[in-house]
């Protein structure tokens, strides 16, 4: 699939890391180092613009080496970038750590993986299929 992309971060445009990655990573386009304290939180530019094709989205996801090694990960995750939004992505980031993160242009903040999705329908009815499962949730489930 293609995907149109105006870029004027500083940086490539994002690559798959490995040939079988299903996310690419996207990098910090910032003019100087931000630096995170503990459960603060910063809206980080990547100077990328896209235009997805109708019926696809952009999830925007943390990255699991930032969040094991450093606490780092996105506030609303995963975020959604919609096929008709045509602005900057930006990435809500966040420090679950005791230490301070430093975020320096270029970093790779993020991954962002394109997804299929559809639109429903809604129909009304006044009572649903019963479930071996039932209401149960929560935890629910593999419980005796």
């Amino acid at each position: 699939m293609k995907v149109k992309v105006i870029n004027k971060s500083k940086h490539n445009l994002p690559e798959y890391e490995t040939p079988y990655s299903a996310g690419l990573d996207l990098r910090a386009n910032i003019d100087e180092p931000i630096t995170l304290k503990s459960l603060e939180r910063a809206l980080i530019p990547t100077g990328l613009f896209i235009e997805l094709p109708v019926g696809y989205e952009a999830q925007i996801r943390p990255r699991s080496g930032l969040a094991i090694k450093h606490g780092i990960s996105l506030v609303n995750t995963p975020g959604t970038i919609d096929s008709d939004y045509r602005g900057e992505i930006k990435v809500i980031v966040i420090n679950l750590s005791k230490d301070d993160f430093i975020i320096n242009d270029g970093e790779r903040i993020c991954q962002m993986v394109i997804s299929k999705h559809e639109h429903i329908a809604w129909e009304e009815v006044i009572e649903l299929e019963e479930s071996e499962r039932g209401s149960g949730g929560f935890g629910h489930t593999g419980k005796n």
